[in-house]
């Protein structure tokens, strides 16, 4: 199916054309987006039972197991035998993940439920069209950005211990903004190093769609938060 831009005849057929990425990393790349459903699905299971059902309140308890969910994942070999295994630790990885953003959903909802909805559209529109532009990019053109999000995750890492003495709205503003562009980085950065990963004979599919899970939620979250601060703001004005 073709269109026209101008005088430039556009294939939208070219949107789907990944010929310059081999079979095999195709493959990689599908399995990878595969336990990205599956880690979002159960994210989603762990948010509505503390939604719900009351199943915990989040907190330093929950981000702990979380992390030794991680380190588990992490350190378990990937091979056949441990694949059912290594996907059980992943799905715990996203349930109490979903558990620790049951707290900040429900506050948001309390301001408006639609915020919910919108945040979540966005960060998946903008993981889309991210991960597109990543993948259609010239090989290795963007992992330099691996540097620059790092040193900025770790600004701004500085400038939020900073905000709990300060208490700057500005600052707690800049932050988001700044944070949503960062992840929005990350997006590009880990979607083309699991290519080059692939490339290199790393095929832990599953490990590799940690990083982007984690680029999604970290997105997630803050574009909720502005979206909520900006409509509690309103609220206040009127």
């Amino acid at each position: 199916m073709d269109t026209l831009f101008g005088n430039r005849p556009i294939k939208l057929s070219a949107l789907s054309d990944f010929s310059q990425l081999s079979t095999e990393t195709k493959k990689h790349l599908k399995n990878v987006y595969t336990c990205l459903m599956i880690t979002m699905a159960s994210a989603g299971v762990g948010a509505y039972m503390n939604l719900k059902m009351q199943f915990g309140q989040g907190g330093l308890l929950t981000a702990l197991v979380s992390i030794g969910l991680m380190i588990w994942l992490a350190t378990t070999a990937h091979n056949k035998e441990n694949q059912m295994k290594r996907l059980a630790i992943l799905s715990a990885f996203g349930f109490t993940t979903g558990i620790g953003l049951g707290p900040l959903i429900n506050l948001t909802i309390q301001i408006n439920p639609q915020i919910v909805v919108t945040a979540f559209m966005t960060t998946s529109v903008i993981f889309a069209c991210f991960t597109l532009a990543a993948l259609y990019a010239q090989r290795r053109s963007l992992l330099y950005l691996g540097g620059i999000c790092g040193s900025g995750l770790t600004m701004l890492l500085f400038a939020s211990l900073l905000n709990i003495f300060v208490g700057s709205t500005l600052l707690f503003q800049a932050n988001l903004y700044i944070g949503i562009a960062i992840f929005s980085g990350f997006i590009l950065y880990d979607t083309q190093l699991i290519v080059e990963k692939h490339v290199n004979g790393d095929n832990d599919y599953i490990w590799h769609s940690v990083d982007l899970f984690l680029d999604f939620i970290n997105l997630f979250r803050r574009i909720m938060i502005l979206l909520a601060s900006n409509e509690n703001k309103n609220k206040r004005k009127d």
